[in-house]
């Protein structure tokens, strides 16, 4: 993906190409013949269109930048070479299907229902130069904490959405849309009971999809983005982590009343499902699917051991974990109605 470095000079050639087409414009205004009109609106059209390119591409190219400034300083006060891979600033992208591994391979057909993501090559490094042992877990960390304290992703203001329509034309929105469609699809046909809005948490666990993300990027799957409240183009702290407790206890909340009528052997499938999952982080809400459909469980509590203290996150690859099932989120939504 050499186009993320591309954008950075964006910014050079737009101002190239108004500089040359804006002269010809102008004289094309002022002409009163009809035809003349005609031209002139399509160019003034062009204009804006350049500038408002023009002003998205420079505000990337400063966020690449100040991701670099703040990357140069981990490797500046790294006590040596192997702890300096381990921790990046990151611009967050979601996962899309151009990231699922070919048929036959653990993770295809998975991307949206488990914790994989796509992080650049530096975080190899890291896995080799200390020596990590599986599973691997990476911790992402959202930096702007404040914005998303007063709204997360699918649930801004009427003001706030205007706001952000005016500022993105269609192909700059691609990726917003990407995780809109996702939800759409997955309320209409797949899923009872999506969720439609949550507390950020202040960070998640996932482990690696694959390491061919450009440089200062990282790809989530859109359950981790709406869990963190995070829109495309964001920024996130991210460090490889290895201190994440062997999980021994998973209690989970499916969303809907109907997840356990429809699934005839709920421990089975989720067993199974859990697989495509390295973590488990507490207030998290997780996505299986199952016959053509998407079921959603809350991660409502998760300990070490069967008597052991509860954790804010723990691993799940390769334990021996006891899962629980706690009543549907929707029957305790009813039950408080009615006792109001």
């Amino acid at each position: 993906m050499p186009h993320f470095r591309i954008m950075k000079i964006i910014p050079i050639i737009y101002s190239l190409l108004l500089s040359f087409i804006l002269p010809d414009i102008l004289l094309v205004s002022s002409s009163k013949n009809s035809i003349n009109i005609g031209r002139s609106s399509l160019s003034s059209g062009i204009v804006k269109l350049l500038s408002k390119r023009y002003e998205k591409a420079t505000k990337l190219a400063k966020a690449e930048q100040e991701v670099d400034d703040v990357n140069a300083k981990y490797i500046a006060t790294a006590l040596n070479h192997a702890s300096s891979t381990t921790q990046r600033r990151l611009i967050v992208l979601p996962l899309d299907d151009q990231f699922d591994p070919p048929m036959g391979m653990f993770s295809h057909g998975h991307i949206q229902t488990g914790d994989k993501m796509s992080l650049p090559k530096i975080f190899w490094d890291a896995i080799q130069l200390n020596k990590a042992e599986v599973p691997w877990l990476f911790q992402v960390s959202r930096v702007n904490s404040e914005r998303v304290k007063e709204k997360n992703l699918g649930s801004l203001s009427s003001k706030e959405e205007k706001e952000f329509s005016e500022d993105d034309d269609e192909d700059d929105v691609e990726d917003d849309e990407a995780i809109e469609n996702e939800e759409e699809k997955n309320s209409k046909n797949l899923e009872p009971g999506a969720p439609q809005s949550m507390e950020p948490l202040d960070s998640v666990i996932g482990g690696p999809l694959d390491f061919r993300a450009p440089p200062n990027y990282i790809f989530l799957p859109h359950w981790m983005m709406r869990a963190l409240g995070l829109k495309p183009r964001e920024v996130v702290d991210v460090s490889m982590v290895t201190n994440i407790q062997s999980g021994g206890v998973a209690k989970l909340r499916p969303l809907s009343s109907k997840t356990m009528q429809e699934i005839a052997n709920p421990q089975a499938v989720l067993e199974t499902e859990l697989r495509h999952y390295s973590s488990l982080t507490k207030g998290s809400t997780i996505a299986f699917d199952y016959n053509n459909k998407r079921y959603w469980f809350e991660v409502a509590q998760v300990r070490s051991s069967l008597r052991g203290e509860k954790q804010k996150c723990i691993k799940v690859q390769d334990c021996d974990i006891r899962t629980d099932f706690l009543p549907a989120k929707d029957t305790l939504n009813k039950k408080k109605r009615k006792k109001n």
